[in-house]
């Protein structure tokens, strides 16, 4: 009788394990939803687009993108965190989503707890840009010039909680500056009136400033990453321009709802590791001054908890909150 039993409990096991297996070696059969918390047609749409058409190809899937943004990338983050866990439907999470975990009162989800981590996709950095009439060349000169005018100069960001807004919080409370925020909808409207000198300065993504510098109409000051950017070489780091420490990396990462199957997830990331691999998808991003990483799921796992922690710092600091 016990060896029946003990047969049958064996054969359980046998059935259980072919079932994983089975499962690791035909996902996916379906197409997957690739939720983008960003509307069509920026940085964040490219990025998601170039992703969801390499994997299509790896994976042998459609790989679906679904915009759905609002209030600060929360949205669509949403969405995922209340989505099966078998692999079908994933995220682009960014920098936005470790500050949205202590910039939002009321988040009806965790930033950590209820997403699980697949690859850290590219990093890069912001720029640092003035309007030319300020007078400053430098990073050391611009908080010179800027504690001579303690809140008359005021700088764009692309809304309340955003990558640049928290970026320039962090820089003033570093350099001991008192510099105004004035939130636009937008980068595009911010950039704007950078242009036309309504605000003096700016910490804007690579794309949108870097034409204006080459141009004139904007000058480069530094960039935001604690290593210099392949996509302007010759521009500095805030860091070893007179703040040292100052680090704000932008990134972009693939999460799946918590506790997602470990087949899908150990999938999802061979494929995303292999097709980072490839010159067209470098050359994709390079405009960005976005390079390609990837990552184990541990990494950026630690990577995101990392980013929690560090911008829960910078907006309690700051007292900003939104409701």
């Amino acid at each position: 009788m016990a060896t029946a039993r003990g047969n049958a409990v064996f054969c359980l096991a046998l059935l259980f394990a072919g079932s994983i297996v089975t499962a690791a070696e035909t996902y996916p059969t379906k197409p997957i939803r690739f939720v983008t918390p960003y509307a069509a047609g920026g940085g964040a749409d490219l990025i998601a687009r170039t992703l969801g058409q390499k994997l299509s190809e790896v994976l042998g899937q459609p790989v679906v993108v679904d915009n759905r943004p609002g209030a600060g990338a929360t949205v669509g983050a949403d969405i995922v965190a209340k989505s099966p866990p078998d692999g079908y439907t994933i995220l682009l999470a960014d920098t936005s989503h470790a500050i949205g975990a202590s910039l939002y009162k009321r988040l009806p989800y965790d930033a950590v707890r209820d997403f699980t981590a697949v690859s850290q996709v590219v990093s890069g950095a912001n720029i640092l840009v003035v309007n030319p009439a300020v007078p400053a060349n430098s990073v050391r000169e611009l908080i010179s010039y800027a504690k001579s005018r303690a809140g008359e100069l005021n700088y764009g960001s692309a809304g309340n909680g955003s990558p640049g807004h928290l970026a320039v919080e962090l820089f003033k409370r570093m350099a001991g500056v008192d510099i105004v925020h004035i939130p636009y909808k937008g980068a595009a409207p911010a950039t704007a009136d950078l242009l036309s000198g309504r605000v003096q300065l700016m910490s804007g993504g690579m794309s949108a400033a870097v034409p204006h510098v080459r141009s004139g109409k904007l000058r480069a000051l530094a960039v935001t990453s604690r290593k210099r950017s392949s996509a302007v070489p010759d521009v500095p780091t805030v860091a070893e321009s007179g703040l040292p420490g100052y680090d704000v990396s932008t990134w972009f990462g693939v999460l799946a709802p918590s506790r997602s199957a470990a087949h899908a997830v150990s999938r999802l990331n061979a494929a995303i590791i292999e097709l980072l691999k490839g010159a067209d998808v470098r050359e994709r991003f390079s405009p960005l001054g976005l390079e390609p990483t990837g990552s184990t799921p541990g990494e950026f796992g630690a990577h995101v908890r990392s980013e929690v922690m560090k911008w829960r710092k910078v907006v309690r600091d700051a007292g900003l909150r939104v409701d």
